[in-house]
């Protein structure tokens, strides 16, 4: 078992006692309500009377699968993760993460099992026990509570399994691994970002802290900067910052510019880390990484890296204001265990904002799916949200959704935006069909010189996916591997590519080993990757499915030379309207996909559905009406655009 404490609650200093009680009591109502229904005074008084205090350092199990479940937890501060391992050769795998006043553990106390999932600290963390014979003394003198914790046991265990959507994070640590960052400046921009967004009504409360804070609340020049084998100053540091965070919906520690005590103390608080780089360094590691993130001695479980049961890193690279787009970034992530990389303009108020929204679980996403040329529409539904002045943070899709997805990552104004398109894709980049068709219809020559045209003119230059302003993933089909793969880093151009290969219509793409192709085929319009994107609330989808399904009035395909006569015929003339070979391959890639769309549409806050039933997806001829289309359907779901 790892190490953990208990003690009575009691037997804390009087003042920090009392200023945990007070926080206690709204948290234990608001928790034992929530697990067990409305209790009575005198009820609450006695169950308060069991419980006692349990301190789990970052890092350190709570539980382990498989053991005998003696006790329920009430997270007071802190943050954890629950692991579950299906067998000895599996890695654990992440099921749920758990915030402050969260119940833990409560499944096995009612039902006499063992523990389903062990339990990890992200950060160092502060917990009430209340252990198994008060547990049951609680349920055998009242029914009523009794049968509220039988009917949400009952809920829980028919709940479909879901995706792990993480808490938002309450303690934000914002750690400088660059010479010369100005994080002060980043912390006080970072707390006005947030203190301009809502939440449940009300403004958003923040509170910065850093050393000198500390050393004023405790009245003692340094008192940030004790060792950390001082115990009583641990002890009294850590109640102090749990009482901030109690007060505050988030808690922005800034760390200092090297791997002191008090650094150290705020990675071990944290629930996420904001690592401030500065993008015209090299990419180094900083001492505060090296001596106080990735040398940490062991980790709990059996083979989970130190990534997953630490605080989630962030990596900020701060550019000039200047830079056009930025690159190298690639050299910055290979260096670090980061879960997400965000990048930041000198003085771009619009890039902080953007930090702000995803901290506060508010960012808004934007996908985008597949459908040939009629993806071009997307473009105009674009125009129309920047119009309302709505602000897109992550965009992802999948085809040629991608495509556009990553033309708005680069944070582009749209005349730009419309004008690469129209270079890319207003010469028929799927014109050069194979005369023996061996792998494809298509060669796909001209769609490689277009593609790779246009990531130049964007970027300046060759790229990685990972320099676009904003976050952005595109969906391909691993051929090799039989899976969808999510697709965030890696050569920008090929990588588009890859995901535009319709299989059998274009010729699949070569990377690192493995063949790739469209993404069309696993997932067209890929709602469900960005509903666990890190910080995205908000979920704004255009789908270009059609939803009249079109019927044919003959019995039977008629054969070759008949349907070579009626294409002869004038377009209002022809009987058989069927897909041309191109555009039935394309179509039939993704029929698995469409079958999804009704789910996937269903997770979208806002949704878009151009009536395209009339363009074809290789009419790239008429981009200019397919981008208008699209912004009247826009214009027409969003209502008027406010007024400048």
């Amino acid at each position: 078992m790892a190490l953990c404490f208990a003690f009575p609650l009691q037997s804390l200093p009087t003042a920090a006692f009392l200023a945990r009680q007070q926080d206690l009591d709204a948290l234990l109502q608001d928790s034992l309500q929530t697990l067990l229904g409305p209790l009575q005074p005198a009820a609450l008084a006695t169950l308060r009377e069991q419980l006692s205090w349990v301190e789990v350092a970052a890092g350190e199990a709570l539980m382990r699968q498989g053991e005998p479940g003696d006790a329920m937890y009430i997270s007071v501060s802190g943050r954890l993760r629950a692991y579950l391992q299906e067998d000895a050769a599996s890695p654990p795998r992440l099921v749920r993460e758990m915030a402050r006043g969260q119940v833990i553990g409560e499944l096995s106390l009612f039902t006499d099992e063992p523990r389903s999932a062990s339990v990890v600290a992200v950060r160092d963390s502060v917990l009430v026990r209340l252990d198994k014979p008060a547990f049951q003394r609680l349920l055998a003198s009242s029914p009523q509570a009794s049968m509220a914790l039988t009917r949400q046991i009952i809920g829980r265990l028919q709940q479909a399994p879901a995706h792990v959507r993480p808490a938002t994070p309450v303690v934000i640590v914002v750690l400088p691994i660059s010479a010369g960052v100005d994080a002060v400046a980043l912390v006080a921009g970072l707390a006005r970002a947030l203190a301009a967004l809502r939440v449940d009504g009300r403004p958003v409360r923040v509170q910065p802290v850093g050393a000198a804070e500390v050393d004023a609340a405790m009245q003692q020049p340094g008192y940030a900067q004790r060792p950390l084998d001082d115990a009583e100053a641990g002890r009294r540091i850590a109640l102090w910052l749990d009482h901030q965070e109690a007060q505050a919906d988030f808690l922005l520690l800034l760390a200092d510019a090297a791997p002191t005590p008090w650094t150290a103390r705020c990675t071990r608080h944290a629930d996420e880390l904001l690592l401030l780089a500065d993008a015209t360094q090299p990419p180094a590691l900083h001492p505060s990484e090296t001596e106080l993130l990735l040398a940490r001695r062991h980790w709990p479980l059996a083979g989970t890296p130190p990534a997953a049961t630490g605080p989630t890193q962030v990596l900020l690279l701060q550019h000039p204001a200047a830079t056009a787009m930025p690159s190298g970034t690639a050299a910055w992530l290979a260096r670090r265990p980061v879960a997400e990389h965000l990048h930041l303009r000198q003085g771009h108020a619009g890039d902080l904002a953007r930090v702000a929204r995803l901290q506060a679980g508010q960012g808004v996403g934007l996908v985008l799916a597949g459908g040939g040329a009629r993806g071009l529409a997307h473009l105009g539904v674009w125009r129309a949200l920047r119009e309302h002045g709505i602000e897109i943070d992550v965009v992802g899709g999948t085809s040629i959704g991608a495509v556009m997805a990553a033309l708005m990552a680069a944070d582009q104004p749209p005349d730009r935006v419309l004008a690469l398109a129209r270079r890319a894709f207003g010469s028929n980049p799927t014109g050069d069909f194979n005369l023996v068709p061996l792998l494809s219809l298509i060669k796909g020559q001209r769609l490689q010189r277009v593609i790779g045209q246009a990531v130049h003119d964007m970027m300046g230059g060759p790229a990685d996916i990972a320099d676009l302003w904003k976050p952005f993933y595109c969906v391909a089909a691993n051929y090799t591997q039989a899976c969808e793969q999510i697709v965030q880093h890696g050569p920008m151009a090929k990588l588009l590519r890859a995901s535009l290969s319709i299989p059998g219509a274009l010729p699949p793409v070569l990377h690192e080993g493995e063949l790739l192709c469209d993404g069309g085929t696993f997932n067209n319009f890929p709602v469900d990757v960005m509903q666990r994107r890190r910080g995205v609330g908000r979920v704004i989808g255009v789908d270009l499915s059609v939803n009249k399904p079109r019927r044919y009035d003959f019995d039977d395909v008629p054969g070759p030379w008949a349907l070579v006569r009626d294409r002869l015929r004038p377009r209002a003339q022809r009987r058989y309207r069927l897909p041309g070979l191109a555009a039935y391959l394309m179509n039939v890639t993704i029929l698995y996909s469409q079958s999804r769309q009704r789910q996937a549409r269903a997770m979208t806050d806002l949704h878009f559905n151009p009536p395209l039933e009339r363009v074809g997806m290789l009419q790239w001829n008429r981009l200019e009406q397919i981008e208008q289309q699209g912004y009247d359907h826009a214009m027409k779901v969003l209502g008027p655009a406010r007024a400048p």
